[in-house]
């Protein structure tokens, strides 16, 4: 019995060695091969359809026999009165939940490059339901940027907000026609922010030099190891004013009705507060906003969805669990704040 166990034992362990490497080759094979097909595809969903779906479910549940009957009735001869579908205009929906990095832009570019070319300015209707607390400078605006191309084309844009758009998120809001928001979504956050730990004094408490050679005397100002300079901070502050100068021209640009000397102070507001300051133009959910639309525009939402490999799956998850634990502390430390 002994030698049963032990025998029994030995090949456990070694099926479990022999599954690991395996593991590690296909995963390391995944990695290495590049994908013969395209980077990614437009994807196309019928939200009309959806919320026609959703809507007979409900009324099929809860009328009695007479009273579907007299609404398919109904249904027959409203259909014969109104338009076919195709000559219906139509309101394309996009998702845009950024991250700290903006990486969403790569799908957002492909999303709107797709829409104008099927678009009819004169007729059909954007709306971005957007969902950010900012981040990356450059990456926002790269993404305000993408919305602006609808706006050049003549395409009516609407931006819905149902949690939040600040900062980086406002600067995409602020490029639309319309923005609406829920009651509680928070927007505004117009100012920009950095900061950096300095490790200088721990270095030098244990006896450890740090080397920076530079040419050009502010290719760096603050830095994480060296002794930072009330010169390089001036510096630093400087450029951190100028872009939230440029932030200030951008939202002024777009919305020049607003008071940008009052918003721009780098608070936040509720939808209810910002609307009276000229941040918003309606209080409503984008549920609302999709329904509003329902009888009268065909409704497709338009997303890009892009093939990763199990390597980037794997660094995107990692990137998202990153980003939401971060959001997690920040919500615990500092309440309602972006």
């Amino acid at each position: 019995m002994e030698f049963l166990y032990e025998y029994g034992l030995f090949l456990a362990k070694t099926a479990t060695f022999v599954i690991a490497i395996a593991a590690i080759i296909l995963i390391s094979v995944a990695a290495a091969v590049k994908p013969k097909s395209k980077k990614g595809e437009i994807e196309i969903d019928d939200l009309s359809e959806q919320l026609d779906d959703l809507k007979n479910n409900f009324i099929e549940s809860t009328l009695s026999k007479k009273a579907l009957k007299a609404h398919h009735k109904a249904q027959k001869n409203e259909a014969k009165k109104t338009t076919d579908e195709e000559s219906k205009p139509r309101l394309y929906v996009i998702d845009f939940n950024g991250s700290m990095d903006a990486h969403e832009v790569d799908s957002l570019r492909e999303e709107i490059t797709a829409i104008i070319s099927i678009a009819d300015p004169k007729q059909d209707k954007v709306l971005v339901r957007l969902e950010s607390g900012g981040g990356v400078v450059h990456g926002y605006g790269l993404a305000a940027s993408q919305l602006q191309r609808l706006k050049d084309k003549g395409i009516h844009l609407s931006v819905a907000i149902d949690k939040v758009a600040a900062s980086g998120g406002y600067m995409m809001a602020c490029v639309a026609d319309e923005i609406v928001a829920a009651p509680f979504a928070i927007v505004g956050s117009i100012g920009v922010i950095a900061q950096i730990p300095n490790f200088n004094k721990i270095l030098k408490k244990n006896d450890v030099d740090f080397e920076q050679i530079t040419a050009g005397e502010f290719k760096r100002t603050l830095t994480l190891f060296g002794e930072n300079t009330d010169k390089a901070r001036e510096k630093f502050k400087d450029e951190i004013e100028q872009t939230h100068d440029l932030f200030k021209q951008f939202v002024s640009s777009q919305r020049p009705s607003l008071d940008i000397n009052l918003v721009a102070t780098g608070e936040h507001w509720f939808a209810t507060q910002a609307i009276g300051k000229g941040l918003v133009d309606k209080i409503q959910t984008s549920d609302d906003t999709l329904l509003s639309h329902q009888n009268e525009r065909q409704i497709y939402k338009v997303h890009y969805k892009i093939k990763k490999s199990l390597s980037d799956k794997f660094a995107i998850g990692l990137s998202n669990t990153v980003n939401k634990t971060g959001i997690s502390l920040v919500s615990r430390f500092k309440g309602l704040n972006p």
